[in-house]
């Protein structure tokens, strides 16, 4: 139960700890409110590197879907693992955000523009264009996985795979990230999504789950094929 457990939790911290960033820059009554992308790219990569430095030697600290599922395709993780996997993640992120919440309550209730809320919890396009929309998440998490699978090999330093988590998402959200706020994984934007939905956040607006198939799906397709192109690579070491 270990590595499920640790799946669950850090997910949940890389729920609280990155969305944390969005609703400290962008809710009233905040100190860092209005903080800017420096801000929100570097917060995100440390919200996801410092939990996967934390359970990286329980669970390979996976917390998205699409890394899950792009290992398992390359054989580097169990099939029989992954719905298990999946479903913690999808749970992590989901109490993840509720914390989120009740952390921020004041701020949220203070918070009557409808985008700026949902925006704490999920990510949006700012030009909705199905076809580039879903190329901005294909290649982001296409990079995700590349990267995580070369960069250790590469260097040869397994101990460093954690800390280069940061410098993936950092280097990927300064890059890709402008169109649609690099989701890049289900557990981070549908389960936060479906928190949105269904808390009782005054002015929350429309949680906009027309999109969400793109923030949710894409991210596992692209994430397969980086896989692939990542072990590629790695084979000619």
């Amino acid at each position: 139960m270990i590595p499920y457990l640790s799946e669950f939790i850090g997910t949940a911290m890389l729920v609280l700890l990155g969305d944390g960033v969005c609703c400290g820059q962008n809710l009233e009554g905040t100190n860092w409110k209005g903080a800017g992308s420096v801000h929100t790219i570097i917060g995100w990569g440390l919200a996801v590197g410092l939990p996967a430095m934390a359970f990286g030697a329980q669970s390979g600290a996976h917390f998205n879907p699409a890394v899950t599922l792009g290992m398992a395709c390359i054989g580097n993780f169990e099939w029989s693992m992954v719905p298990g996997y999946i479903v913690c993640q999808m749970l992590g992120g989901f109490v993840g955000a509720i914390i989120l919440w009740l952390y921020y309550k004041p701020q949220f209730d203070a918070t009557t523009d409808p985008g700026t809320i949902k925006g704490c919890f999920c990510t949006a396009p700012h030009i909705k264009n199905t076809f580039f929309n879903f190329l901005s998440e294909f290649i982001a998490t296409f990079f995700l996985l590349f990267f995580i699978l070369t960069i250790p090999a590469s260097v040869g330093a397994a101990g460093a795979s954690a800390f280069v988590v940061d410098l993936i998402i950092m280097c990927v959200g300064y890059s890709l990230g402008a169109t649609t706020g690099f989701s890049m994984n289900a557990a981070r934007d549908f389960s936060p999504r479906l928190a949105h939905a269904i808390l009782p956040i005054p002015n929350k607006g429309d949680s906009d789950f027309s999109y969400a198939w793109n923030a949710a799906i894409t991210p596992i397709l692209g994430g397969i094929c980086g896989a692939f192109v990542g072990q590629m690579v790695v084979g000619w070491l």
